[in-house]
This record gives structure tokens, sequence and C-alpha cells, in this order.
């Protein structure tokens, strides 16, 4: 007989048949309708069977009838493996433990992420995403579906063209796509724009308002450069003057550059020292006696105990002292000029703003003095020459 398709589920044994009547013992099992398989006669007098476990207490009377004993030898199925389970109380309560872990792992948003926003704030999106129901530690089977989700944030959101929504396992992304609104500009009044220096025009580019001077003109500062009015007479309109003049403005830079330069390199040599922070406080833990260079920079970054959003006054400095040293050599004549020019350029390229250029340039006289290269430079700078000139009341 071939074993029951649930015989693991409600539990079998497989037992040992010795003495007696084997044959006549397996007949009467078979006419009692005991369900019996994998029956084998090892020798004469000796059988093996496995048999369910429904079925062993009914083998009482056949056994007395035909003399034969039996042996349990194993016992399968899922009734014993309850039963085994059961006797180990730590090992179910880890299983249970587990099975919960797991189910919470796999059934909460334990991720929100937030791509594509520029101009909205992230804690905007979150916080319209969690009136949504999107937040971490949120059940999934809670969740709407991911349309209903993406159509609630857009209704929240008005500055979002378009807002998509995706669930990938426990995370939830929000992609946004902001709307582009052209930049406000600000309400100007009336104005002429006015020399801030005296200047050589070379560029005019009048956006709004009348040019009232050429290139390769001489002017003063606080002459009129684009003017504000438009028309003559009764046709005269006042408008914001808006554009931009450039011009050739003159300098004359004194430039000091020491003969000799110090430069500061590290050597390799390193010591470690361990601080121990309470308040404002710092105690040394280790490093004694370690660092003691001549020259060295230190450098350390103190690490603070935290919980939730507060820092704690205790933490942890850890300070890498390492050894350098100056090296001093002197730069000759034409090396310090260039290195001198090339600084005063700088400088004033930074002061006279976007745009400007070194039109020209012309060392005036050269010196050395005290150990320093002395220059006096001519420069020609063009840069943009405009301020404005607010007309509080328009004649």
């Amino acid at each position: 007989m071939r074993a029951p398709s649930i015989a693991f589920i409600r539990g079998y044994l497989t037992l040992s048949l010795k003495g007696g009547k084997v044959e006549a013992f397996l007949n009467e099992a078979a006419r009692e309708g005991l369900r019996l398989w994998d029956v084998q006669l090892v020798e004469p007098g000796i059988g093996r069977l496995k048999l369910d476990l429904s079925d062993f207490f009914r083998l009482r009377p056949i056994l007395k009838r035909t003399g034969c004993r039996i042996h349990v030898e194993g016992r399968h199925g899922f009734p014993f493996w309850v039963k085994r389970v059961a006797k180990r109380k730590l090992f179910l309560a880890g299983a249970l433990g587990f099975l919960v872990g797991l189910f919470l792992l796999t059934s909460l948003v334990w991720r929100v992420d937030v791509m594509g926003n520029e101009k909205l704030s992230k804690q905007t999106v979150l916080s319209a995403a969690r009136q949504e129901g999107i937040y971490r530690h949120q059940w999934i089977f809670r969740l709407k579906g991911v349309d209903e989700l993406a159509r609630g944030l857009m209704t929240r959101l008005p500055d979002a063209t378009w807002i998509g929504v995706e669930r990938n396992g426990t995370s939830i992304r929000i992609r946004i796509v902001e709307t582009t609104k052209p930049e406000d500009k600000p309400l100007a009044s009336p104005r002429h724009l006015i020399a801030k220096k005296d200047a050589l025009v070379t560029k005019i580019f009048a956006e709004k308002g009348k040019p009232v001077v050429a290139p390769n003109t001489y002017v003063r500062k606080g002459q009129l450069l684009i003017s504000g009015q438009l028309g003559d007479g009764e046709h005269r309109k006042w408008v914001p003057a808006t554009g931009k003049v450039f011009g050739l403005v003159w300098y004359v830079s004194t430039i000091e550059v020491p003969m000799e330069q110090v430069h500061r390199t590290y050597t390799g040599e390193s010591a470690e020292k361990s601080y121990l922070i309470i308040g404002k406080r710092a105690l040394q833990i280790t490093g004694y006696g370690k660092g003691n260079y001549e020259h060295s920079v230190t450098i350390g970054t103190p690490k603070m105990l935290s919980f939730r959003q507060f820092t704690l006054p205790i933490g942890w400095l850890k300070d890498t002292v390492r050894e350098s040293e100056e090296i001093v050599y002197k730069l000759s004549a034409a090396d310090a000029e260039a290195k001198g020019l090339k600084r005063a350029r700088d400088d004033l390229l930074l002061q006279a703003g976007e745009g400007s250029r070194i039109a020209g340039e012309k060392v005036l006289s050269r010196k050395e003095e005290n150990g320093k290269l002395i220059l006096k430079v001519h420069y020609e700078v063009e840069e943009e020459i405009t301020s404005q000139l607010a007309l509080v009341e328009a004649p």
C-alpha cells in the first residue's frame, strides 16, 4: 500500500514487528482497515511497517490474537513536530518573535524619499505627504493607491506641475516637477542713470531710457548717462532708466612685495591626542608628551553625543598634531614684480565688478627698499560706471 497523501499532517509511526504470526497479523490488520504501508519482511518472524497514528491504538486486540510484539522505531509528522517545539519554549518564543519582526519589517513604511524639488522644501513636501498618510512607520496596507496619493499631493502642492508616487517594498519615492514661473521684476520708480566715476565712455547698452552720451566721451562723476525722460512737451514720459554704460577708469596702485617668501610644509611626523569633553572643559586622556614640535598645525573636530534632536554636553575630541617646517626663499626682482602685478590685477577686477577688464597697464616706478620691491603702476580698467538717480517728483 502506498503512503497516504496527508500522512505527514496526521502523523505516522515506523514500527518493528516481532514474534508470533507476522503474516497473520498483517492479514488481520488489513481486514480491520488499518492504514499500513512500506511493509517489509526483514527475515522470518521479523517485519517493519509504517502505520497511521490514528490507527495505533487499534493494534492491541490484533497483537493479542496473533502473539506479536511491536516496537516504535520512529515518530513522524506534524503532531510530533508540534510536541517537540512545545517543549522548547525559548525556541518557540524566538520563532514567534522572528515572525512578528518579519511581519513588521515588511508591513511598515521605513523610508520616504523626495526627488526633483528645488523651490519646494523637502519639509513642505513631507508635511503634505503626511496629510495624505505617507510617513515613516505607516502601515503599508493603510496606504491608498499610488495614483490616488499623487492626486492628493497635487491638490496640496499647487506649485508642482506633476507629482508621481512610487512604492518599492517598504520605501516610498515622491517625484516632483515644479512649476516654472517667470521672475517677478521689482517695481521701479522713474530714475536717471548717472556716472559714479570719472571715465572715458567705451560702450553703452540702453534697455529703457534715452542715452545722452556717446562712446569716446569723457564724463565726470554725477554726469547724466541715460535719461529717464522720453519725448518732449505734452508727450513727455518718465520711465525707470535701465542699461549699462562701460568706461575706462584710471587707477594708480602702489604695490609692495616682500623679496623673501615663507612657505610652510609638513614633514610627515604627527601625533594624536584624545580628550574627553564635559561642558566647556576638555580633559586630556591620551597623547601626553607627544606633538611638542617647534612648528606644528593641529587639526581636530569634536564629536558630541546626541539623543534624538538634543546634543548632550559630553563628547570626544581627537586632535592630530602635524609637524611643519618653514622654508624661506628669496624672489628675484622679475618674479617679485610678476607676483605683485598679478595680485594688483586681481584686486582691481574684484573691486571693479562683473564684466570689467584690464585695458592698460604701465609700471611708473620700481625700487627695492627694506627687503621689499615697491612698484607704482598705472592701470586703465574698463568697468561699468552707472549709478541710479531716483526722480522723486517727475517735472
